[in-house]
């Protein structure tokens, strides 16, 4: 008998995927969770039915929503992570020399055990020296610590249910207060060919908040459409302006030097969005 998970976070689209074995399934105290063994995409992490991070494609979300914004900042001391409990945003963050301090600011818990359990391979920075973990809501801890981080970077899951309050004006002036004077912040902001008018609406609330707010794209297999946006606002920083020549090389499977410059580079039903 074959086992298929299947996704369907797009209510008029469904992706399927073979399962080789479920290695944990628990509802949390926040969430359904599981980690299977997939034949496609290997090891895979699924909160609420909907695909997170897998072994094969994770490079791809963690280097875009991690190096853009450190490599677009000259100098990233302290970066505060919202989310991201399978680790492979702080295992990116900790490729930069000048990273002292990474917060990894999750709610959940128990994404954390089983990651580091079953997802070793994405999961192994969580026990680096420099990054400390809170477990608690990331909009309280962004609330309590003004001025504090060079980068902010909500690695949540999805705008609806639980992640809500992680997206939106509100929240966005929160990150404001919460980032030093020359701060930048980077969320995930979902596919723009299902969902437009979320992208949409996420980029023109952070853009009534910073000064400096792009857009920019992934080809992120596992995610709908395989199409994924991320807006990063900024308070001096330009990303498409940076000078990259003098940045130190570290190493990347998809995120370069050159593909910095390109991912702000939209189609045009893209570009709309933004204006």
């Amino acid at each position: 008998m074959d086992l298929w998970l299947r996704e369907s976070q797009i209510s008029d689209a469904v992706m399927t995927y073979k399962i080789k074995q479920t290695l944990i399934r628990k509802k949390t105290k926040y969430q359904d969770l599981a980690i299977v063994d997939t034949y496609c995409f290997g090891k895979m992490l699924v909160l609420d039915g909907i695909v997170q991070t897998t072994v094969k494609d994770e490079y791809v979300y963690h280097e875009m929503i991690t190096h853009v914004p450190l490599f677009t900042h000259p100098n990233p001391q302290k970066v505060l992570v919202v989310g991201g409990g399978d680790g492979g945003a702080v295992k990116e963050i900790l490729k930069h020399p000048t990273v002292e301090r990474v917060v990894l600011c999750e709610i959940d818990q128990e994404v954390i055990e089983q990651c580091r359990k079953y997802l070793p391979e994405i999961s192994f920075a969580l026990d680096d020296p420099r990054c400390e973990i809170f477990i608690g809501d990331g909009i309280k801890y962004v609330h309590e610590h003004k001025n504090s981080f060079d980068v902010i970077i909500v690695d949540s899951t999805d705008p609806f249910g639980a992640a809500e309050g992680l997206f939106g004006r509100s929240f966005y002036k929160e990150i404001d207060e919460c980032l030093t004077e020359n701060g930048i912040f980077v969320a995930q902001t979902e596919t723009p060919f299902y969902l437009p008018e979320v992208v949409k609406g996420i980029y023109n609330d952070a853009k009534a908040v910073f000064p400096i707010t792009k857009l920019f794209m992934a080809g992120i297999p596992t995610y709908p459409s395989g199409f994924w946006s991320f807006t990063l606002g900024s308070k001096k920083y330009d990303p498409q302006k940076v000078d990259l020549s003098s940045s130190v090389n570290i190493n990347t499977k998809y995120y370069t030097k050159e593909l910095h410059k390109a991912c702000f580079v939209l189609p045009k039903f893209i570009e709309n969005l933004t204006k």
